[in-house]
């Protein structure tokens, strides 16, 4: 009898092992993504990544923001989750100085927070995960010298305060520095909203001086771009754009977009959530520590997810990819 209990209590014990998967994790750890223009193709590709990474662990996560850029709505968003007792925080910064004190309040009450794809270096972030944008600049600008005849006007698009784009902007101006003939005439501040690019676009193909080519440092304004110069014939333009909307993507099958530098948001928000999920579990030291002046540092202070130049010679390859990597 006592070899039938016996046996019977370890075959209980196994299937409660069993059941748990020996997973470290408990019911109430959830994570949040907390982004600027949640509904964009972009962030959607990240909420792929963030999602394939949680059914991994087998963890809660969720992705919260403003549809639309709005670095103060996502200071309203971020300060919402905190009430709920996030594990750890994956956030996206649309504006350094907005977001820095909601950071440093985070990591103060012992909550990881890692920054993907635009940073809060002067934050107590633990680091940082996203491309290195001054390297993704030089790449965009490689693609104006070769497709530019040693000269032209240039029109750069950009969202000023955000610190990867300026990094973006400082990669192309070095770059093309040592080409006189070649000059950035304007650099326009769309301030998030489509609907400036597409107005400015047609401001500039009316205006006296003749501008070449057209490069943007976000994901929203090529796409307007190419729309504008699709109606206004203007076909013989250099256009760079940055990210792979859907629109970007067709534009570039058209031949009305040269070029897009591809991010990897899905990697970003995967890679993400799998260290957050581990530095809740095993926490440095204090949390709020200067990691960066550390040599024996736990953590590291950068990682970057690489970018890829895309053009008509690899857009379909792309978008087969995307598409088996976010499917459900």
């Amino acid at each position: 009898m006592s070899k039938i209990v016996f046996a019977s209590l370890l075959t209980a014990s196994m299937l409660t092992l069993l059941s748990c998967g020996g997973s470290q994790h408990s019911a109430d750890e959830k994570y949040y993504l907390v982004a600027t223009s949640v509904k964009i193709p972009y962030w959607q590709q990240a909420y792929a990544g963030l999602s394939k990474a949680a059914a991994q662990l087998q963890v809660q996560a969720e992705m919260v923001g403003p549809e639309n850029y709005d670095p103060k709505a996502e200071h309203a968003e971020f300060q919402r989750i905190m009430g709920k007792k996030p594990t750890g925080i994956l956030v996206q910064v649309g504006d350094p100085a907005v977001l820095k004190d909601d950071i440093d309040a985070a990591i103060g009450r012992g909550i990881p927070v890692i920054t993907i794809d635009s940073d809060a270096p002067a934050s107590k972030r633990l680091f940082f995960i996203g491309t290195d944008n001054y390297k993704a600049g030089i790449m965009g600008a490689k693609v104006l010298l070769a497709k530019l005849p040693g000269k032209g006007n240039i029109a750069v698009y950009t969202i000023e305060g955000q610190a990867n784009l300026s990094e973006r902007l400082h990669g192309y101006k070095d770059t093309l520095e040592g080409h006189s003939q070649l000059k950035i005439t304007e650099v326009v501040d769309m301030q998030g909203h489509a609907e400036m690019a597409f107005d400015k676009t047609k401001e500039i193909l009316a205006g006296p001086g003749k501008v070449d080519a057209f490069v943007c440092l976000e994901a929203i304004s090529c796409p307007e771009v190419a729309d504008v110069l699709d109606r206004q014939k203007a076909t013989d333009k250099v256009v760079v754009a940055m990210d792979t909307d859907q629109r970007t993507l067709e534009a570039i099958q058209k031949g009305l977009v040269t070029a897009t530098i591809g991010q990897k948001p899905f990697t970003m928000a995967f890679t993400g959530l799998k260290m957050l999920d581990d530095l809740h579990h095993h926490p440095p030291t204090p949390l709020a520590s200067n990691w960066l002046q550390d040599s024996f540092s736990p953590i590291p202070m950068f990682i970057d997810t690489g970018a890829t130049p895309i053009d008509k010679s690899n857009v379909q390859q792309f978008i087969t990819e995307r598409d088996t990597a976010t499917s459900k």
